[in-house]
């Protein structure tokens, strides 16, 4: 049956599912044992509901990964849009982007390292590609959050690098077991720092960037080399 036309129980049962309650249950049960061992028609019992109201939101279980970070780059994206966020620097924006996208998760670490393993076994090289995907998606969204404008050649460098702080961080968080990650904060901001440091001998930096406006460049008042503007400070 088509999931997009479920049949009729399967939409009164909707009625008492959503993508994040499907979610949330998928997590919890996880939590009890591995996100190796759980199943969609666990999940499915759980909220006594059919497999197919499942279909209609998920289609099958990495679905639910993905959904997963899904609602950290939406936290993420969140607290970028509070006032105080774009008073800080570049590098300040960074360290409190990744370190809100870490934390949106931070009570179920155990959950999300073993989604990443999950991932990461020999058998499943499709996940592995739609990993990589799901990693350039939230370096870009990160890049976006800090106002990033670098072009061409300058853009590849600071995504490069950023990619690799985002990583470490990442990976350090998964196993740091400090209060609110604070091990994993020091990590990101000496990394940024060095980041930063390096960047002064290959780029032209301002302490604190102002985006352009939209007239500017459509004026073409625009210099190319404002994109040197791309070290993580």
């Amino acid at each position: 049956m088509n999931k997009h036309q479920p049949s009729k129980t399967a939409s009164e049962n909707a009625f008492d599912a959503s993508p994040d309650l499907i979610l949330d249950t998928a997590v919890r049960l996880a939590e009890k044992s591995s996100w190796e061992s759980v199943r969609l028609h666990h999940i499915a019992h759980e909220l006594d509901i059919d497999l197919e109201v499942i279909n209609i939101f998920y289609r099958q279980k990495d679905d639910l990964v993905e959904a997963w970070y899904d609602r950290a780059d939406r936290a993420m994206l969140s607290d970028a849009a509070k006032p105080d966020y774009q008073s800080l620097t570049t590098r300040e924006r960074i360290h409190r982007s990744i370190m809100c996208w870490l934390l949106s998760m931070q009570n179920h670490r155990k959950v999300s390292r073993d989604m990443l393993m999950y991932k990461l076994e020999l058998g499943h090289i499709h996940l592995q590609v739609l990993g990589l995907l799901r990693i350039s998606r939230t370096v870009q969204w990160i890049m976006e959050s800090a106002h990033r404008d670098s072009i061409h050649l300058r853009r590849v460098i600071e995504e490069i690098t950023l990619t690799n702080i985002y990583l470490t961080a990442f990976s350090h968080w998964l196993f740091d077991n400090s209060k609110e990650a604070e091990k994993t904060s020091h990590l990101l901001d000496r990394m940024l720092r060095s980041a930063d440091s390096l960047a002064k001998f290959f780029l032209p930096f301002s302490s604190r960037e102002s985006s352009p406006t939209p007239k500017a460049y459509e004026a073409g008042k625009i210099d190319t080399e404002q994109g040197a503007e791309s070290s993580l400070h």
